[in-house]
Protein backbone atom coordinates (compact mmCIF):
# COMPACT_ATOMS: atom_id res chain seq x y z
CA UNK A 1 0.00 0.00 0.00
CA UNK A 2 1.31 3.42 -0.89
CA UNK A 3 0.35 6.80 0.46
CA UNK A 4 1.12 9.77 -1.77
CA UNK A 5 2.62 9.85 -5.24
CA UNK A 6 3.04 13.12 -7.16
CA UNK A 7 0.58 13.09 -10.05
CA UNK A 8 -1.29 15.49 -12.33
CA UNK A 9 -4.11 13.19 -13.46
CA UNK A 10 -7.73 14.25 -12.97
CA UNK A 11 -10.96 12.30 -12.99
CA UNK A 12 -14.19 11.43 -11.25
CA UNK A 13 -16.07 9.18 -8.84
CA UNK A 14 -18.74 6.59 -9.52
CA UNK A 15 -20.76 4.23 -7.41
CA UNK A 16 -23.00 1.38 -8.47
CA UNK A 17 -25.83 -0.39 -6.69
CA UNK A 18 -25.95 -4.19 -6.44
CA UNK A 19 -25.70 -7.21 -4.21
CA UNK A 20 -23.65 -6.57 -1.09
CA UNK A 21 -21.01 -9.21 -0.42
CA UNK A 22 -18.47 -9.86 2.33
CA UNK A 23 -15.81 -12.43 3.17
CA UNK A 24 -15.65 -13.43 6.84
CA UNK A 25 -12.26 -12.82 8.42
CA UNK A 26 -10.62 -15.18 10.92
CA UNK A 27 -11.32 -12.86 13.85
CA UNK A 28 -15.03 -12.74 12.90
CA UNK A 29 -15.52 -16.51 12.95
CA UNK A 30 -18.23 -17.69 15.35
CA UNK A 31 -20.41 -14.61 14.97
CA UNK A 32 -24.13 -15.03 14.19
CA UNK A 33 -25.07 -14.31 10.60
CA UNK A 34 -27.88 -11.88 11.55
CA UNK A 35 -25.57 -9.76 13.71
CA UNK A 36 -22.82 -9.83 11.10
CA UNK A 37 -25.05 -8.64 8.26
CA UNK A 38 -26.74 -5.97 10.40
CA UNK A 39 -23.34 -4.45 11.21
CA UNK A 40 -22.03 -4.85 7.67
CA UNK A 41 -24.88 -3.59 5.48
CA UNK A 42 -24.35 -0.12 4.01
CA UNK A 43 -27.79 1.23 4.88
CA UNK A 44 -29.17 1.61 8.41
CA UNK A 45 -31.35 -1.52 8.59
CA UNK A 46 -32.69 -3.12 11.77
CA UNK A 47 -31.62 -6.56 12.93
CA UNK A 48 -35.24 -7.77 12.83
CA UNK A 49 -35.46 -6.79 9.15
CA UNK A 50 -32.18 -8.63 8.45
CA UNK A 51 -33.52 -11.71 10.23
CA UNK A 52 -36.63 -11.63 8.04
CA UNK A 53 -34.50 -11.41 4.91
CA UNK A 54 -32.40 -14.34 6.10
CA UNK A 55 -35.55 -16.42 6.65
CA UNK A 56 -36.77 -15.46 3.16
CA UNK A 57 -33.49 -16.59 1.59
CA UNK A 58 -32.23 -13.12 0.65
CA UNK A 59 -29.01 -13.74 2.58
CA UNK A 60 -26.76 -16.63 1.60
CA UNK A 61 -23.51 -18.07 2.91
CA UNK A 62 -21.33 -19.73 0.28
CA UNK A 63 -24.40 -19.72 -1.97
CA UNK A 64 -26.60 -21.53 0.56
CA UNK A 65 -29.61 -20.31 2.52
CA UNK A 66 -29.02 -20.39 6.30
CA UNK A 67 -30.90 -19.68 9.53
CA UNK A 68 -30.55 -16.38 11.45
CA UNK A 69 -28.54 -18.12 14.21
CA UNK A 70 -26.00 -19.63 11.80
CA UNK A 71 -22.46 -19.25 13.17
CA UNK A 72 -20.00 -18.00 10.58
CA UNK A 73 -16.67 -19.62 9.78
CA UNK A 74 -13.51 -17.94 8.49
CA UNK A 75 -13.57 -17.36 4.72
CA UNK A 76 -17.36 -17.80 4.47
CA UNK A 77 -18.75 -15.80 1.54
CA UNK A 78 -21.82 -13.82 2.68
CA UNK A 79 -24.15 -12.20 0.15
CA UNK A 80 -27.20 -9.99 0.68
CA UNK A 81 -29.64 -9.24 -2.13
CA UNK A 82 -32.03 -6.61 -0.78
CA UNK A 83 -35.46 -7.50 -2.20
CA UNK A 84 -37.53 -5.00 -4.14
CA UNK A 85 -39.94 -3.27 -1.73
CA UNK A 86 -42.97 -3.91 -3.91
CA UNK A 87 -45.48 -2.89 -1.22
CA UNK A 88 -43.63 0.19 -0.02
CA UNK A 89 -45.10 3.48 -1.16
CA UNK A 90 -42.45 6.18 -1.44
CA UNK A 91 -44.51 9.33 -1.23
CA UNK A 92 -43.73 12.53 -3.13
CA UNK A 93 -42.91 15.35 -0.71
CA UNK A 94 -42.88 19.08 -1.37
CA UNK A 95 -39.26 19.52 -0.34
CA UNK A 96 -37.52 22.50 -1.96
CA UNK A 97 -34.93 21.56 -4.58
CA UNK A 98 -31.98 23.64 -5.76
CA UNK A 99 -32.23 22.73 -9.46
CA UNK A 100 -29.11 23.53 -11.48
CA UNK A 101 -30.31 22.05 -14.78
CA UNK A 102 -33.32 20.13 -16.04
CA UNK A 103 -34.69 18.79 -19.32
CA UNK A 104 -36.75 15.78 -20.40
CA UNK A 105 -33.86 13.34 -19.82
CA UNK A 106 -31.88 14.49 -16.81
CA UNK A 107 -32.06 16.73 -13.78
CA UNK A 108 -29.04 18.09 -11.89
CA UNK A 109 -29.60 19.25 -8.33
CA UNK A 110 -27.46 20.82 -5.65
CA UNK A 111 -28.05 18.57 -2.62
CA UNK A 112 -27.83 20.26 0.79
CA UNK A 113 -25.76 18.80 3.57
CA UNK A 114 -27.88 16.58 5.81
CA UNK A 115 -30.21 15.24 3.10
CA UNK A 116 -30.23 11.48 2.42
CA UNK A 117 -30.22 10.65 -1.30
CA UNK A 118 -32.68 7.76 -1.34
CA UNK A 119 -35.00 5.92 1.08
CA UNK A 120 -33.91 2.75 2.85
CA UNK A 121 -35.84 0.29 5.01
CA UNK A 122 -37.01 2.17 8.08
CA UNK A 123 -36.27 5.56 6.53
CA UNK A 124 -38.74 6.44 3.80
CA UNK A 125 -39.22 10.22 3.98
CA UNK A 126 -37.32 13.48 3.71
CA UNK A 127 -34.94 12.17 1.05
CA UNK A 128 -33.89 13.55 -2.30
CA UNK A 129 -35.99 10.86 -3.97
CA UNK A 130 -39.10 12.04 -2.12
CA UNK A 131 -38.41 15.55 -3.38
CA UNK A 132 -37.74 14.39 -6.96
CA UNK A 133 -40.97 12.39 -7.05
CA UNK A 134 -42.90 15.54 -6.16
CA UNK A 135 -41.09 17.68 -8.73
CA UNK A 136 -40.76 15.25 -11.66
CA UNK A 137 -43.56 13.46 -13.46
CA UNK A 138 -41.27 10.60 -14.49
CA UNK A 139 -38.03 9.07 -13.22
CA UNK A 140 -36.14 6.04 -14.49
CA UNK A 141 -37.12 2.74 -12.90
CA UNK A 142 -33.88 0.80 -13.37
CA UNK A 143 -32.85 1.05 -9.71
CA UNK A 144 -36.28 0.02 -8.39
CA UNK A 145 -38.91 1.72 -6.28
CA UNK A 146 -36.53 2.93 -3.56
CA UNK A 147 -34.09 4.62 -5.93
CA UNK A 148 -36.05 5.93 -8.95
CA UNK A 149 -33.81 8.05 -11.14
CA UNK A 150 -30.77 7.64 -8.91
CA UNK A 151 -27.63 6.94 -10.92
CA UNK A 152 -25.03 7.76 -8.24
CA UNK A 153 -24.94 8.97 -4.65
CA UNK A 154 -23.11 11.30 -2.32
CA UNK A 155 -23.10 10.91 1.44
CA UNK A 156 -25.82 12.43 3.60
CA UNK A 157 -23.41 14.93 5.16
CA UNK A 158 -21.75 15.88 1.86
CA UNK A 159 -23.28 18.72 -0.13
CA UNK A 160 -23.18 19.32 -3.85
CA UNK A 161 -24.11 18.28 -7.36
CA UNK A 162 -25.98 15.10 -8.18
CA UNK A 163 -27.58 13.97 -11.44
CA UNK A 164 -30.75 11.88 -11.77
CA UNK A 165 -32.26 10.23 -14.84
CA UNK A 166 -35.85 10.84 -15.96
CA UNK A 167 -36.09 7.77 -18.18
CA UNK A 168 -34.38 4.40 -18.58
CA UNK A 169 -32.49 5.39 -21.74
CA UNK A 170 -30.91 8.34 -19.97
CA UNK A 171 -30.17 6.19 -16.92
CA UNK A 172 -28.30 3.60 -19.00
CA UNK A 173 -26.26 6.30 -20.72
CA UNK A 174 -25.25 8.05 -17.49
CA UNK A 175 -24.50 4.75 -15.75
CA UNK A 176 -22.27 3.70 -18.66
CA UNK A 177 -20.37 6.98 -18.41
CA UNK A 178 -19.83 6.47 -14.70
CA UNK A 179 -18.56 2.95 -15.31
CA UNK A 180 -16.20 4.22 -18.01
CA UNK A 181 -14.84 6.96 -15.69
CA UNK A 182 -15.79 9.71 -18.13
CA UNK A 183 -18.04 11.71 -15.78
CA UNK A 184 -16.23 14.76 -14.38
CA UNK A 185 -16.67 15.20 -10.63
CA UNK A 186 -14.61 17.56 -8.51
CA UNK A 187 -14.89 18.02 -4.76
CA UNK A 188 -13.72 20.78 -2.45
CA UNK A 189 -12.67 19.72 1.06
CA UNK A 190 -11.19 21.29 4.17
CA UNK A 191 -8.87 18.96 6.07
CA UNK A 192 -6.91 19.13 9.30
CA UNK A 193 -3.25 20.21 9.35
CA UNK A 194 -1.01 21.34 6.52
CA UNK A 195 -0.69 18.99 3.54
CA UNK A 196 2.94 19.16 2.44
CA UNK A 197 2.52 18.18 -1.23
CA UNK A 198 0.90 20.67 -3.60
CA UNK A 199 -0.65 17.80 -5.54
CA UNK A 200 -0.53 14.04 -5.60
CA UNK A 201 -2.24 10.68 -5.59
CA UNK A 202 -3.37 8.41 -2.79
CA UNK A 203 -3.30 4.81 -3.99
CA UNK A 204 -4.54 2.55 -1.20
CA UNK A 205 -7.18 -0.25 -1.17
CA UNK A 206 -10.34 0.20 0.91
CA UNK A 207 -12.33 -2.45 2.77
CA UNK A 208 -14.52 -2.87 5.83
CA UNK A 209 -13.17 -1.85 9.22
CA UNK A 210 -13.39 -5.13 11.16
CA UNK A 211 -13.71 -3.34 14.49
CA UNK A 212 -16.73 -1.36 13.22
CA UNK A 213 -18.25 -2.61 9.97
CA UNK A 214 -20.24 0.60 9.48
CA UNK A 215 -16.84 2.12 8.73
CA UNK A 216 -14.25 1.55 6.04
CA UNK A 217 -10.48 1.67 6.21
CA UNK A 218 -7.35 1.21 4.14
CA UNK A 219 -6.55 -2.49 4.28
CA UNK A 220 -5.19 -5.33 2.17
CA UNK A 221 -7.84 -7.71 3.53
CA UNK A 222 -11.07 -8.16 1.54
CA UNK A 223 -10.57 -4.74 -0.05
CA UNK A 224 -11.01 -2.97 -3.39
CA UNK A 225 -8.58 -0.90 -5.37
CA UNK A 226 -9.02 2.81 -4.61
CA UNK A 227 -7.26 5.89 -5.99
CA UNK A 228 -7.80 9.54 -5.07
CA UNK A 229 -6.05 12.52 -6.69
CA UNK A 230 -5.69 15.85 -4.91
CA UNK A 231 -4.62 19.43 -5.51
CA UNK A 232 -3.94 21.88 -2.67
CA UNK A 233 -5.87 25.12 -3.17
CA UNK A 234 -4.96 26.99 0.02
CA UNK A 235 -3.34 26.58 3.41
CA UNK A 236 -5.02 28.39 6.31
CA UNK A 237 -3.60 28.25 9.84
CA UNK A 238 -3.52 24.50 10.65
CA UNK A 239 -5.91 23.52 7.85
CA UNK A 240 -5.68 22.81 4.11
CA UNK A 241 -8.26 23.47 1.40
CA UNK A 242 -8.11 20.81 -1.30
CA UNK A 243 -9.63 19.85 -4.63
CA UNK A 244 -10.22 16.09 -4.83
CA UNK A 245 -10.97 13.79 -7.75
CA UNK A 246 -11.60 10.07 -7.63
CA UNK A 247 -10.40 7.51 -10.13
CA UNK A 248 -12.47 4.92 -8.31
CA UNK A 249 -15.74 5.42 -6.42
CA UNK A 250 -15.53 3.34 -3.26
CA UNK A 251 -17.89 4.03 -0.38
CA UNK A 252 -16.52 6.86 1.82
CA UNK A 253 -13.38 6.92 -0.35
CA UNK A 254 -12.41 10.57 0.12
CA UNK A 255 -13.10 10.43 3.83
CA UNK A 256 -11.13 7.21 4.34
CA UNK A 257 -8.18 8.29 2.22
CA UNK A 258 -7.91 11.65 3.96
CA UNK A 259 -7.87 9.92 7.34
CA UNK A 260 -5.29 7.44 6.04
CA UNK A 261 -2.79 10.22 5.24
CA UNK A 262 -3.50 11.83 8.65
CA UNK A 263 -5.49 14.73 7.20
CA UNK A 264 -9.12 13.86 8.06
CA UNK A 265 -11.95 16.05 6.83
CA UNK A 266 -12.99 18.83 9.19
CA UNK A 267 -16.30 17.95 10.85
CA UNK A 268 -16.38 14.33 9.68
CA UNK A 269 -18.58 12.59 12.27
CA UNK A 270 -17.21 9.12 11.46
CA UNK A 271 -13.57 9.56 10.47
CA UNK A 272 -12.74 13.02 11.84
CA UNK A 273 -11.30 14.27 15.07
CA UNK A 274 -13.36 14.45 18.23
CA UNK A 275 -12.48 18.03 19.15
CA UNK A 276 -15.14 20.65 18.52
CA UNK A 277 -16.44 20.57 14.97
CA UNK A 278 -17.10 23.98 13.39
CA UNK A 279 -19.41 22.45 10.78
CA UNK A 280 -22.35 20.02 10.95
CA UNK A 281 -21.05 17.14 8.87
CA UNK A 282 -17.81 16.77 6.90
CA UNK A 283 -16.46 19.81 5.08
CA UNK A 284 -16.87 18.21 1.67
CA UNK A 285 -18.71 19.66 -1.34
CA UNK A 286 -19.26 18.14 -4.79
CA UNK A 287 -18.64 21.34 -6.71
CA UNK A 288 -18.28 20.30 -10.37
CA UNK A 289 -20.23 17.73 -12.39
CA UNK A 290 -19.76 17.08 -16.09
CA UNK A 291 -21.18 14.45 -18.44
CA UNK A 292 -22.26 13.80 -22.02
CA UNK A 293 -25.96 14.44 -22.50
CA UNK A 294 -27.79 11.12 -23.09
CA UNK A 295 -29.69 12.41 -26.15
CA UNK A 296 -27.80 15.32 -27.71
CA UNK A 297 -24.32 13.88 -27.17
CA UNK A 298 -23.06 17.30 -26.09
CA UNK A 299 -20.72 17.57 -23.12
CA UNK A 300 -22.28 19.54 -20.27
CA UNK A 301 -20.55 20.77 -17.14
CA UNK A 302 -22.06 22.41 -14.06
CA UNK A 303 -20.56 24.15 -11.07
CA UNK A 304 -21.94 24.73 -7.59
CA UNK A 305 -20.60 27.37 -5.22
CA UNK A 306 -19.57 26.36 -1.72
CA UNK A 307 -22.46 26.28 0.76
CA UNK A 308 -22.73 28.97 3.41
CA UNK A 309 -21.41 26.77 6.22
CA UNK A 310 -18.17 26.00 4.35
CA UNK A 311 -17.74 29.64 3.34
CA UNK A 312 -18.17 30.63 6.98
CA UNK A 313 -15.62 28.01 8.00
CA UNK A 314 -13.10 29.42 5.51
CA UNK A 315 -13.76 32.98 6.69
CA UNK A 316 -13.02 31.92 10.27
CA UNK A 317 -9.84 30.11 9.25
CA UNK A 318 -8.58 33.13 7.33
CA UNK A 319 -8.72 35.21 10.53
CA UNK A 320 -6.51 32.76 12.43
Amino acid sequence: MSKIMPNENEFEEHEQEGIQEWTVQREEAGERIDKYVTESVEDDISRSQIQLWIKNGDVTVNGNVVKPNYKLAADDKVALAIPDPVEVNIAPEAIPLDIVYEDSDVIVVNKPRGMVVHPAPGHYSGTLVNALLHHCKDLSGINGTLRPGIVHRIDKDTSGLLMAAKNDKAHLSLAAQLKAHTVMRKYIAVVHDIVAHDQGTIDAPIGRDLSDRKKYRVTDKNSKHAITHFLVLDRLADYTVMQLKLETGRTHQIRVHMKYIDHPLVGDPMYGRSKGNPIDGQALHAGVLGFVHPTSGAYMEFESALPDDMNHLLDVLRTL
